[in-house]
Protein backbone atom coordinates (compact mmCIF):
# COMPACT_ATOMS: atom_id res chain seq x y z
CA UNK A 1 0.00 0.00 0.00
CA UNK A 2 2.88 2.06 0.64
CA UNK A 3 4.20 2.16 -3.30
CA UNK A 4 0.77 2.89 -4.35
CA UNK A 5 -0.27 5.80 -1.91
CA UNK A 6 -1.46 5.32 1.42
CA UNK A 7 -0.96 7.71 4.72
CA UNK A 8 1.59 5.86 6.72
CA UNK A 9 2.48 6.21 10.07
CA UNK A 10 6.43 6.97 10.49
CA UNK A 11 8.33 6.56 13.42
CA UNK A 12 11.24 9.72 13.74
CA UNK A 13 13.61 8.19 15.83
CA UNK A 14 13.38 4.47 14.44
CA UNK A 15 10.84 2.09 15.92
CA UNK A 16 13.00 -0.50 17.56
CA UNK A 17 15.20 1.67 20.05
CA UNK A 18 11.92 4.38 20.89
CA UNK A 19 8.91 2.10 20.78
CA UNK A 20 7.03 4.62 22.94
CA UNK A 21 6.82 7.56 20.64
CA UNK A 22 4.53 9.78 18.80
CA UNK A 23 4.20 8.65 15.07
CA UNK A 24 4.74 10.99 11.99
CA UNK A 25 2.10 10.79 9.30
CA UNK A 26 3.21 10.58 5.80
CA UNK A 27 1.24 10.61 2.70
CA UNK A 28 2.85 8.67 -0.56
CA UNK A 29 0.59 9.19 -2.89
CA UNK A 30 3.20 11.86 -4.61
CA UNK A 31 6.08 9.92 -3.22
CA UNK A 32 8.67 8.42 -6.30
CA UNK A 33 10.44 5.38 -5.07
CA UNK A 34 13.58 4.05 -6.00
CA UNK A 35 14.76 0.66 -5.08
CA UNK A 36 17.94 -0.53 -5.56
CA UNK A 37 20.10 -3.99 -4.73
CA UNK A 38 23.20 -6.25 -5.94
CA UNK A 39 20.42 -8.95 -6.40
CA UNK A 40 23.57 -11.68 -6.67
CA UNK A 41 23.11 -14.40 -9.25
CA UNK A 42 20.29 -12.87 -11.37
CA UNK A 43 22.14 -13.18 -14.14
CA UNK A 44 21.64 -16.54 -14.04
CA UNK A 45 18.17 -16.88 -14.29
CA UNK A 46 18.37 -14.23 -17.70
CA UNK A 47 20.66 -16.39 -18.92
CA UNK A 48 18.86 -19.44 -18.44
CA UNK A 49 15.69 -17.66 -20.32
CA UNK A 50 17.84 -16.00 -23.28
CA UNK A 51 19.79 -19.23 -23.53
CA UNK A 52 16.00 -21.39 -24.05
CA UNK A 53 15.22 -18.13 -26.23
CA UNK A 54 18.67 -19.01 -28.08
CA UNK A 55 17.78 -22.80 -29.22
CA UNK A 56 17.08 -23.32 -32.72
CA UNK A 57 18.76 -23.20 -36.29
CA UNK A 58 21.00 -20.01 -36.80
CA UNK A 59 20.40 -18.90 -33.09
CA UNK A 60 23.14 -16.95 -31.52
CA UNK A 61 24.53 -18.85 -28.84
CA UNK A 62 27.34 -17.01 -26.84
CA UNK A 63 28.53 -19.21 -23.57
CA UNK A 64 28.39 -17.01 -20.20
CA UNK A 65 32.32 -16.08 -20.96
CA UNK A 66 31.13 -14.53 -24.42
CA UNK A 67 28.25 -12.48 -22.05
CA UNK A 68 29.46 -10.23 -19.18
CA UNK A 69 27.16 -9.44 -16.37
CA UNK A 70 26.32 -6.00 -17.14
CA UNK A 71 24.88 -7.14 -20.78
CA UNK A 72 22.84 -9.93 -19.12
CA UNK A 73 21.55 -7.77 -16.63
CA UNK A 74 20.47 -5.36 -19.34
CA UNK A 75 18.00 -7.85 -20.68
CA UNK A 76 16.07 -7.96 -17.19
CA UNK A 77 12.10 -8.85 -17.67
CA UNK A 78 9.63 -9.13 -14.72
CA UNK A 79 9.66 -12.76 -15.16
CA UNK A 80 13.29 -13.03 -13.91
CA UNK A 81 12.50 -10.56 -10.77
CA UNK A 82 9.17 -13.51 -10.10
CA UNK A 83 12.06 -16.11 -10.37
CA UNK A 84 14.53 -14.70 -8.45
CA UNK A 85 11.93 -14.75 -5.45
CA UNK A 86 10.15 -11.26 -5.22
CA UNK A 87 6.46 -11.58 -5.16
CA UNK A 88 3.73 -10.84 -7.87
CA UNK A 89 2.32 -7.87 -6.01
CA UNK A 90 5.78 -5.53 -5.45
CA UNK A 91 7.24 -6.63 -9.02
CA UNK A 92 4.08 -5.32 -10.23
CA UNK A 93 4.09 -2.00 -8.80
CA UNK A 94 7.79 -1.51 -10.23
CA UNK A 95 6.77 -0.64 -14.07
CA UNK A 96 10.25 0.65 -14.61
CA UNK A 97 13.10 -1.63 -14.47
CA UNK A 98 16.68 -0.08 -15.34
CA UNK A 99 20.34 -1.57 -15.26
CA UNK A 100 23.42 0.06 -13.81
CA UNK A 101 26.79 -0.13 -15.74
CA UNK A 102 29.87 -2.15 -13.86
CA UNK A 103 32.73 0.40 -12.56
CA UNK A 104 35.54 0.82 -14.92
CA UNK A 105 39.03 1.89 -14.19
CA UNK A 106 38.24 5.81 -14.75
CA UNK A 107 34.55 5.78 -12.91
CA UNK A 108 36.82 4.30 -10.03
CA UNK A 109 40.12 7.03 -10.30
CA UNK A 110 37.03 9.36 -9.82
CA UNK A 111 35.44 7.84 -6.83
CA UNK A 112 39.00 7.97 -5.69
CA UNK A 113 39.97 11.63 -6.39
CA UNK A 114 36.44 13.56 -6.94
CA UNK A 115 34.30 13.45 -4.15
CA UNK A 116 34.21 15.42 -1.51
CA UNK A 117 35.18 13.17 0.96
CA UNK A 118 37.36 11.02 -1.59
CA UNK A 119 39.76 8.62 0.27
CA UNK A 120 42.84 9.86 -1.40
CA UNK A 121 41.96 13.62 0.53
CA UNK A 122 40.71 11.44 3.69
CA UNK A 123 44.44 10.44 3.90
CA UNK A 124 46.05 14.02 2.99
CA UNK A 125 43.86 15.08 5.46
CA UNK A 126 45.44 13.11 7.86
CA UNK A 127 49.25 13.73 6.73
CA UNK A 128 48.22 17.13 6.83
CA UNK A 129 48.00 16.97 10.49
CA UNK A 130 51.45 16.00 11.18
CA UNK A 131 52.63 18.56 8.70
CA UNK A 132 53.49 16.69 5.45
CA UNK A 133 51.77 16.51 2.47
CA UNK A 134 50.71 13.34 0.79
CA UNK A 135 50.79 12.81 -2.77
CA UNK A 136 49.27 10.10 -4.93
CA UNK A 137 50.90 9.55 -8.49
CA UNK A 138 48.37 9.41 -11.58
CA UNK A 139 49.74 5.82 -12.39
CA UNK A 140 49.72 4.91 -8.33
CA UNK A 141 45.73 5.74 -8.57
CA UNK A 142 45.24 3.91 -11.79
CA UNK A 143 47.22 1.11 -9.99
CA UNK A 144 44.49 1.09 -7.33
CA UNK A 145 41.55 1.07 -9.54
CA UNK A 146 42.89 -2.05 -11.55
CA UNK A 147 43.52 -3.34 -8.44
CA UNK A 148 40.47 -3.31 -7.33
CA UNK A 149 39.19 -4.12 -10.37
CA UNK A 150 41.39 -7.40 -10.69
CA UNK A 151 40.24 -8.11 -7.05
CA UNK A 152 36.39 -8.06 -8.18
CA UNK A 153 35.61 -5.78 -5.56
CA UNK A 154 34.69 -2.31 -6.62
CA UNK A 155 34.92 1.03 -5.07
CA UNK A 156 34.33 -0.86 -1.98
CA UNK A 157 38.14 -2.76 -2.45
CA UNK A 158 39.28 0.77 -3.28
CA UNK A 159 39.60 1.83 0.72
CA UNK A 160 40.94 -1.89 1.72
CA UNK A 161 43.70 -1.71 -1.49
CA UNK A 162 45.16 2.27 0.31
CA UNK A 163 45.00 0.30 3.80
CA UNK A 164 47.45 -1.87 2.92
CA UNK A 165 49.77 0.49 1.30
CA UNK A 166 49.84 2.73 3.74
CA UNK A 167 49.35 1.29 7.24
CA UNK A 168 52.84 0.53 7.77
CA UNK A 169 54.08 4.70 6.95
CA UNK A 170 51.22 6.04 8.98
CA UNK A 171 52.06 3.95 11.81
CA UNK A 172 55.61 5.43 11.35
CA UNK A 173 54.92 8.91 10.49
CA UNK A 174 55.05 10.57 14.00
CA UNK A 175 58.25 9.19 14.41
CA UNK A 176 59.73 10.34 11.29
CA UNK A 177 61.80 13.85 12.10
CA UNK A 178 61.64 16.14 9.42
CA UNK A 179 59.30 15.14 6.98
CA UNK A 180 57.80 17.08 4.42
CA UNK A 181 56.20 15.43 1.62
CA UNK A 182 55.51 11.73 1.13
CA UNK A 183 54.72 10.52 -2.38
CA UNK A 184 52.88 7.09 -3.26
CA UNK A 185 54.19 5.97 -6.76
CA UNK A 186 52.91 2.85 -8.60
CA UNK A 187 55.54 0.81 -7.44
CA UNK A 188 53.98 1.12 -4.15
CA UNK A 189 50.57 -0.11 -4.76
CA UNK A 190 52.00 -3.15 -7.38
CA UNK A 191 55.41 -3.91 -5.14
CA UNK A 192 54.63 -2.82 -2.10
CA UNK A 193 57.55 -0.50 -2.11
CA UNK A 194 58.30 1.89 0.74
CA UNK A 195 56.94 5.68 -0.35
CA UNK A 196 59.30 7.90 -1.79
CA UNK A 197 60.04 10.50 1.23
CA UNK A 198 61.31 14.39 1.35
CA UNK A 199 63.02 15.27 3.89
CA UNK A 200 62.95 19.51 4.55
CA UNK A 201 66.72 19.15 4.01
CA UNK A 202 66.33 17.33 0.91
CA UNK A 203 63.49 19.94 0.05
CA UNK A 204 65.93 22.96 1.00
CA UNK A 205 68.80 21.85 -1.01
CA UNK A 206 66.23 21.16 -4.14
Amino acid sequence: KILEGTVANVPPQGGRKHPHQEFIQVDTSNVLFLCGGAFVGLEKIIESRVGRSGMGFGADIKSREERRVGDLLAMIQPEDLLKYGLIPEFVGRLPIIATLHDLDEPALVRILREPKNAIVKQYQKYFDLEKVRLKFTEDAVAAIAKEALKRGTGARGLRAILEEVMLEIMYELPSIQGLKECIITREVILNRERPLLVSEAQEQSA
